[in-house]
């Protein structure tokens, strides 16, 4: 068994979709980022990554590559999957939870957990996503920005 875990912050700017747990949610602002910024998305990924002992998400995907410039994060997601498989692990559970002043997230948990469940191969009753407010506190309740954190376990494959 492995255990891995991790923390993404993005800030909010304009002129790009919110997109979180592969779900485009409508909102004024989106997230900065060089992929997509799904910081949902790429927490998870890192704590995969983490899990594998393979180092951190900016390894596998950096930022300075070009390749990235945009990219869906389910994409990375997928390849991280790739990754997880080819080093011989499956996933046992996966907790996320998203840390977001405005919007609501209740609505888009149902179709993030498909969404990563899909992508990661396995039931979705193996994938949790919460969210929580910053109660107007810090970046997060100022409304400048979103941080995901992702635990994961993983077991190696029968």
């Amino acid at each position: 068994m492995r255990i891995g875990q991790s923390t993404d912050i993005h800030a909010f700017i304009g002129g790009r979709p919110l997109i979180l747990g592969g779900v485009t949610i409508d909102h004024p602002s989106g997230l900065l980022g060089h992929s997509d910024a799904d910081v949902l998305l790429h927490a998870i990924c890192e704590a995969i990554i983490g899990a594998l002992g393979l180092g951190d998400i900016g390894k596998h995907f950096p930022d300075t590559d070009p390749t990235y410039k945009g990219i869906s994060s389910m994409i990375l997601l997928e390849k991280t999957w790739q990754l997880m498989d080819g080093e011989g692990y499956q996933l046992v559970n996966l907790d996320s939870l998203i840390l977001i002043e405005k919007p609501k997230i209740a609505p888009f948990i149902e179709d993030m957990k498909k969404n990563i469940s899909s992508m990661l191969r396995c039931d979705v009753a193996l994938i949790n996503v919460k969210a929580t407010r910053g109660e107007k506190l810090g970046f997060i309740g100022r409304q400048e920005g979103v941080m995901a954190q992702a635990v994961v376990l993983l077991e190696r494959k029968s």
